[in-house]
């Protein structure tokens, strides 16, 4: 068996790297790519080209999901965890290595290996966060798994904080030429050091004891993805709406609320005129209720059930989308209010997803099952989130009104979802074999 602080932290590393990764790339993306990767394009066409690298890994993350779910269901949840782990952070390191296409000779290589790292990023995205999640439920002590679950959910604030925290501080020490100059690398190749402390404590690891049961009945399935496709479609999609105001919800709060937020109050479209350094001090503030919250969400899910809690919660996201109006008119408290009372929903509804979407499959398919409901929600809620925000923000004259309106829609879209699911509470994890 595998010693508790071990697997609560090999489960959580992986994802504080994901969310870690995704923010130091999206402020780099914002602040500094278009200008180092695609430096003969006019201004909106070279962030336009930055963010379509980024948007890369969401495409790549449903490969991802199935390279590696099929890993994870023929080899094992070790063995894969450590591949994905490692396709991630080389790839993040080695983006902070690239020449950029002012080097002489590299104008198109440059942008290329860009995208080619973001690519492999996204694959070993798309395995990391199922492999976590059966990491710490099939190693949970009986009647804890939705506690257990909670912690590769933890690692998408601690990501978080370490990320903006990290850029306050570079913001803070570097001038903006020196920034642009070599300081964006700082982030991606300090990234190395989270990789290196992962990659030692997963080595440390044993087999999960759900999958030694499946190897010593000889059920390993040949062809995962074929049986979850043909016997188990049905929670596959559920899985994936399950998922789906989640993802809306953590999107319009930390893409959408950033640029809203810091877009001045008399542009064309108007924000709310904040500086990003003030901003991101509030979103910190929020983001710390998102901890707390999903720590908080395993027990409450342990005690009333997976469905009832996640329906409970998903109906308060509903609600929440109708009151972006009033508190982003109420100012600085309205605002913070906002922030808080968001990220506490985003704690309360992310919680229970380690551990429900691994119970929704047999234990020879669950790494696949559930990587492919995750990662395909990934781009129907988060892909499409700060695109369809920004053209609901226009539309609306600069109000968010409609941007509200969009995730209570997204919020009836999992209740739908979540009414058809079963509850997996009190489902026997070990003998649960397809």
């Amino acid at each position: 068996m595998n010693k508790r602080g071990r697997v609560i932290f090999a489960s959580l590393v992986g994802t504080s790297i994901e969310f870690y990764d995704f923010y130091i790339y999206a402020t780099a993306a914002v602040l500094v790519f278009p200008a180092l990767f695609f430096p003969h394009a006019t201004e909106t066409t070279a962030q336009l080209q930055s963010f379509a690298v980024f948007g890369v890994a969401f495409i790549a993350r449903p490969l991802g999901s199935i390279v590696f779910g099929h890993l994870g269901d023929r080899i094992g949840r070790k063995a894969t965890l450590i591949g994905s782990l490692l396709t991630m952070g080389i790839a993040t390191f080695l983006i902070g290595c690239l020449p950029t296409a002012l080097t002489p000779g590299w104008e198109v290589a440059a942008p290329t290996l860009l995208v080619i790292m973001r690519f492999f990023q996204g694959i070993g995205l798309g395995g990391e966060w199922s492999g976590a999640a059966l990491l710490a439920t099939e190693n949970a002590p009986q009647g804890k798994r939705a506690i257990y679950g909670t912690f590769p959910q933890l690692g998408a604030p601690i990501g978080f904080i370490l990320a903006n925290v990290f850029f306050l501080v570079l913001s803070s020490t570097f001038a903006p030429e020196m920034f642009a100059a070599w300081g964006w690398r700082v982030p991606f190749l300090a990234s190395a050091a989270m990789v290196a402390l992962g990659l030692w404590v997963r080595l440390k690891l044993v087999e999960s004891p759900a999958f030694q049961r499946v190897q010593e009945q000889d059920k390993v399935t040949s062809v995962p993805l074929g049986v979850v496709l043909s016997k188990y479609l049905g929670p596959t999609v559920l899985g994936t709406f399950n998922m789906l105001a989640t993802y809306v919800l953590f999107y319009l709060l930390t893409t959408f609320t950033l640029t809203y937020g810091t877009r001045a109050v008399d542009a064309a479209v108007p924000g709310l005129g904040y500086t990003r350094t003030t901003f991101l001090l509030m979103m910190i503030i929020g983001v710390v209720f998102f901890g707390i919250f999903v720590l908080v969400a395993g027990p409450l899910a342990e005690r009333f059930g997976r469905r009832k809690s996640l329906m409970v919660i998903t109906a308060a996201i509903g609600v929440f989308g109708f009151l972006w109006v009033p508190l982003f008119g109420g100012g600085t408290p309205g605002v913070l209010a906002l922030l808080i009372l968001g990220f506490t929903l985003m704690g309360l509804t992310f919680g229970p997803m380690g551990a429900l979407l691994p119970e929704m499959f047999p234990t020879n398919v669950r790494y696949t099952g559930s990587a492919v409901s995750y990662n395909v929600s990934s781009i129907l809620g988060a892909a499409l989130a700060p695109f369809i925000s920004v053209y609901l923000w226009g539309l609306g004259a600069g109000s968010p009104f409609l941007v509200g309106l969009y995730l209570t829609g997204a919020a009836v879209l999992t209740m739908i979802s979540l009414f058809l699911t079963k509850e997996t509470r009190d489902l026997a994890y070990e003998d649960n074999v397809g």
